[in-house]
């Protein structure tokens, strides 16, 4: 369960939010002053979030931001500001809080804003830890593994890269499985050597050729010098053959000749010329099918798929919507820069949207949104149509079933209550002395006078 740091220098705010904190399941820290939270934030103990109020003497809200931004860099911030401080709030967003809360507010609006930080949070952990494993070029950085399918296939990513076996990447469009290969040259021996991707769906036949085996001057018109062709442009490394299925069988017949003897032969050209390149393949298209249909050849088939690794559709891996849309976000958005909030709502519509397109169908939504967001937040309104009109699902994300009806009232008349009922513990202590009641609350006899007809409701 995240565990989150909440620093107020007004114990009334600290009891009150750190109940509610608990409540929902967190594992809370409570600071009483922005001194004791400079103390916390020195030790070792680990935090995946903190919120903390602006105004605080002598260490004030930013004070501590700016210790978290440069000690823990992956922590998310939220900062609590009255009304008449937004600009200092705002300020905040500039020196890298996730958000922040202006006072009064709901308890519901406190909820969504805590979810939405730990899930960014855990977007961005999942990313380092990923980088930290990989530690190399293109590492996977652009690979986020919330659900168990994506889990796997990082798993599976790490086990093949040592090898030289040849990988054949199922998935639909956009699921990304350029990125799955690159991550295998990454973390692979062949690491320093070039990665050489190739969209066979791209090229017509002749043309296909001659850019994977290079051909010789005067192979065909317009053939004026030798070529080299990409597999000696990756030698050493490793070749990417996209869309494999759309490739015609004489290519295939070659193609095999390449996996078998380790050389390739120049269009026009009359020699051999060995070649060391690792092959991974990647397909749409289920390769037993076009066998079937007299496509595919069966013999180049079983020599790509040795280690077959399989992406799943985004529709298939909801778990991954969100965090891969905050890391779209962080991509997108300039250094030093905050990356626009998701509405509430907006995250729901994302998690019930089908998503045919996968990844790369989000990633262009996202980018409409953050073209036409106002006050840094998308909302529904800059979302592509056809993705904004999708009837949301009832889940918890929704936060439909997270937040009770009975939490979505203020703060303040939170407050109220649980004030009232303490008043009523220590007018009890006290036999309804109203002085010793007074001075153990810490306040003025007058004050008392004036909260004592709500707490005698």
């Amino acid at each position: 369960m995240a565990k989150i740091l909440l620093v107020d220098d007004e114990p009334s705010i600290l009891s009150v939010l750190s109940t509610l904190l608990k409540a929902e399941g967190y594992i809370v820290t409570a600071a009483l002053g922005g001194e004791k939270a400079r103390d916390i934030l020195a030790s070792n103990e680990e935090f995946d979030l903190m919120i903390s109020d602006i105004r605080m003497n002598p260490i004030n809200g930013m004070d501590l931001l700016k210790i978290v931004h440069s000690t823990r860099p992956n922590m998310a911030v939220i900062m609590l500001t009255a009304y008449g401080s937004v600009e200092t709030a705002i300020e905040s967003l500039k020196l890298g809080a996730f958000d922040y809360i202006t006072k009064p507010f709901k308890v519901d609006e406190l909820l969504v804003t805590v979810q939405r930080a730990l899930e960014y949070n855990r977007a961005m952990t999942e990313n380092a830890d990923l980088k930290a494993q990989l530690g190399t070029r293109y590492q996977l950085e652009n690979i986020i593994a919330e659900s168990p399918a994506m889990k796997q296939v990082c798993e599976m990513v790490k086990r093949v890269a040592p090898t030289d076996t040849t990988v054949l990447i199922y998935g639909e469009s956009g699921t990304g499985k350029e990125l799955v290969a690159k991550a295998i040259h990454a973390y692979s021996r062949r690491k320093d050597k070039n990665f050489v991707a190739v969209n066979c769906a791209a090229l017509p036949e002749p043309l296909l050729e001659s850019e994977m085996f290079g051909h010789v001057k005067g192979a065909f018109t317009g053939a004026t010098a030798n070529k080299e062709g990409l597999f000696q442009t990756a030698n050493g490394g490793t070749i990417f053959l996209d869309e494999i299925g759309a490739m015609t069988l004489p290519i295939q017949g070659k193609l095999l000749r390449v996996l078998q003897e380790k050389e390739i032969r120049p269009v026009g050209g009359n020699e051999n010329i060995g070649v060391d390149v690792r092959v991974l393949a990647a397909t749409n298209t289920p390769l037993d099918q076009l066998i079937a249909e007299g496509k595919f050849r069966q013999d180049l088939y079983f020599r790509l798929s040795v280690i077959p690794i399989e992406i799943k559709p985004l529709r298939e891996r909801p778990e991954d919507i969100l965090p891969l849309a905050y890391h779209i976000l962080r991509k997108e958005t300039p250094t030093n820069q905050t990356p626009p909030a998701l509405d509430p709502e907006v995250s729901a519509i994302l998690e019930s949207y089908s998503w045919p397109g996968n990844v790369r169908e989000l990633e262009n939504a996202i980018k409409h949104a953050m073209t036409f967001a106002k006050e840094n937040k998308i909302t529904k309104d800059v979302l592509p149509s056809k993705i904004a009109a999708t009837p949301v699902k009832q889940t918890l994300s929704s936060h439909s079933d997270s937040v009770s009806a009975a939490k979505a009232r203020s703060l303040k008349a939170f407050i109220r209550a649980k004030e009232k009922e303490y008043l009523q513990q220590v007018l009890a202590k006290t036999g309804g002395d109203k002085e010793k009641a007074a001075k153990a609350l810490k306040i003025s006899l007058a004050t008392l006078y004036r909260k004592m007809p709500e707490a005698q409701e």
